[in-house]
């Protein structure tokens, strides 16, 4: 069985919906869904990590870097748009309370200062809870801001729709499972990973950065973030176009691997968008094949398959 952040009715649960309509059970925070993982209760789960406008999902990125070893196996990519639910009668006038995510709240900041200028922003834990919680009576809140299935699931009508300031607006997600065997490339995949430096030193992230450079990998995403062991000690998230399986990419890990105090390989998997990267002359598995050749040749040795 599948896990996701949850509850039903998150913008999580509508992007597992598009990879399985089978039976999953729900989370509520990110950390737990992965736990779970951890714990074999589920077999994998389905958690955000990006989104285009806030960038990285920092109790995914944390909770990856740490703890026992999770790897990513899938990604789904999904629009995203909000709604302004409120309870049968209410009027946009009459609300003062508003409580959603805090990515949500992030993306329509512009829209809730424009029209509900007096309104106080509560952040919680998932937009669907949010709308859960307005649903109830009794609750302060006046209004959620949530996905438009979120306010159907919970009785709640629309008092606006389509707010997110950016209308363009997507969030990545990925399913996340314990270390096993690696897919085959695809031709068109991801790899992540957590690069550790030695020491905080001038040039440590350039060393990082040469070791894809130099085999022409190129990064998706790269993000800082804090070990959480010391003041001032920093970690880099990083996404990179190719496959493990790949000579460049196994090339770079294992540079990274010779200059970093510590990799943690989170895995290599198809890309959602099935974009294939363009590699430059000399970076081709072909050109390292014949490099390894004429290696083999200046040895005298037999070729390598």
């Amino acid at each position: 069985m599948l896990g996701y952040f949850g509850p039903a009715g998150t913008f999580t649960h509508q992007a597992l919906r598009r990879i399985t309509t089978e039976e999953a059970l729900p989370f509520a925070t990110v950390p737990r869904a992965l736990d779970a993982v951890r714990d074999g209760e589920v077999t994998a789960a389905l958690v955000p990590i990006e989104n285009s406008v806030e960038g990285g999902v920092t109790a995914t990125l944390d909770n990856l870097a740490s703890g026992r070893p999770l790897v990513i196996a899938q990604e789904v990519i999904m629009p995203v748009s909000f709604v302004l639910a409120v309870r049968p009668g209410t009027a946009l006038g009459d609300v003062r309370r508003v409580l959603t995510h805090p990515h949500a709240h992030a993306q329509t900041r512009a829209w809730v200062a424009g029209h509900l200028p007096g309104a106080l922003v509560t952040e919680g834990g998932s937009t669907a809870s949010a709308a859960q919680e307005v649903a109830d009576p009794e609750s302060r809140h006046d209004a959620a801001i949530c996905a438009a299935v979120a306010a159907e699931l919970y009785g709640l009508e629309a008092a606006a729709s389509d707010i997110a300031d950016n209308t363009d607006a997507v969030t990545r997600f990925v399913l996340v499972r314990l270390p096993g065997e690696t897919p085959a490339p695809t031709g068109a995949d991801k790899t992540t990973l957590v690069a550790y430096m030695h020491a905080d030193r001038s040039g440590a992230l350039l060393e990082i950065l040469e070791q894809f450079a130099m085999r022409g990998v190129n990064l998706t995403r790269i993000e800082s973030r804090p070990t959480k062991k010391a003041y001032g000690e920093y970690c880099f998230s990083i996404d990179a176009e190719g496959h493990v399986g790949e000579p460049r990419m196994r090339g770079t890990l294992k540079g990274l691997h010779r200059v970093c105090r510590e990799v943690t390989f989170l895995g290599s998997y198809p890309r959602a968008d099935g974009v294939r990267p363009k590699i430059a002359r000399g970076f081709t598995a072909a050109d390292y094949d014949a490099a390894e050749h004429w290696m083999d040749d200046l040895l005298g040795r037999p070729h390598r398959a």
